[in-house]
């Protein structure tokens, strides 16, 4: 196996950084408002979706992005 072309490149801080944000998004604890349950199912409401500030392409029921 070679190694990768684009190792140390400026790309590859730019991919970690993302990930680091993405992480402390997830890590935020979620509130009341943010979802409720239906059949067993968690449900994300439009307020956790605006406080998420994007579109995860799911489908989801009450995306306020679609």
């Amino acid at each position: 196996m070679s190694e990768s072309p684009d190792v140390g490149s400026p790309n590859k801080q730019t991919i970690g950084e993302s990930r680091d944000t993405e992480r402390k998004l997830v890590a935020a604890p979620l509130e009341p408002e943010d979802f409720y349950y239906e059949n067993g199912l968690m449900v994300f409401t439009a307020a956790y979706h605006l406080k998420r500030g994007y579109c995860c392409n799911s489908g989801c029921r009450h995306c306020p992005f679609h």
